[in-house]
């Protein structure tokens, strides 16, 4: 069952401070993701780590981005966007949209649109086409939910074998390969 907003969050229960917050987190790894969209004013990308899937039928998606985040008034008018999975191959894209007050679209050979004009980074692991099918504003974030249309997988790994993930842990980016695979 889902719980209104309004009845989720009480102001007269106080709340964990931020920095406490904040280390809780920063010791729980987030996959890394680069997000990308074009409103009709230009393009936009910025890394995240809060991608998740929510649903098989139908494909499903959901992330959170701030509202701090230059990326996030194109962000929120796209009807579409291009959801990058990324792998240690993909470091550089990764630092990328994480650089601010860069032009992270300057290299034009390292990305195209797709023919639904999507921007697209060439050569990650893998990418996902979405439609925004909604937004809620969480605190000062916006989450967003996507229905998948279209993928497209450059490097992927057999189930259950060690590939080459990207994560992002206490401030540093981090390999997942096969030492960093735990023997049952």
């Amino acid at each position: 069952m889902l719980v209104p907003a309004s009845k989720v969050s009480d102001s007269a229960t106080p709340s964990l401070p931020a920095e406490d917050f904040k280390a809780v987190f920063r010791g729980h790894p987030g996959g890394v993701s680069l997000i990308t969209a074009d409103a009709g004013d230009g393009p936009v990308a910025l890394t995240a780590t809060s991608v998740a899937s929510i649903s098989v039928d139908p494909p499903l998606l959901v992330f959170s981005i701030s509202a701090l985040s230059s990326a996030a008034d194109v962000l929120t008018r796209a009807t579409s966007l291009i959801v990058h999975s990324l792998d240690a191959h993909d470091i550089e894209v990764a630092k990328l949209g994480a650089t601010s007050g860069i032009d992270r679209f300057a290299q034009k050979q390292t990305w195209s649109r797709l023919s639904t004009g999507e921007p697209v980074f060439d050569g990650v692991r893998a990418w996902v086409r979405c439609a925004v099918i909604e937004r809620v504003q969480a605190g000062t974030s916006t989450v967003f939910v996507a229905r998948a249309l279209q993928s497209h997988i450059e490097r992927d790994s057999e189930p259950g074998q060690p590939g080459n993930g990207l994560v992002y842990h206490n401030r540093a980016w981090h390999r997942l390969d096969k030492n960093s695979q735990l023997k049952n």
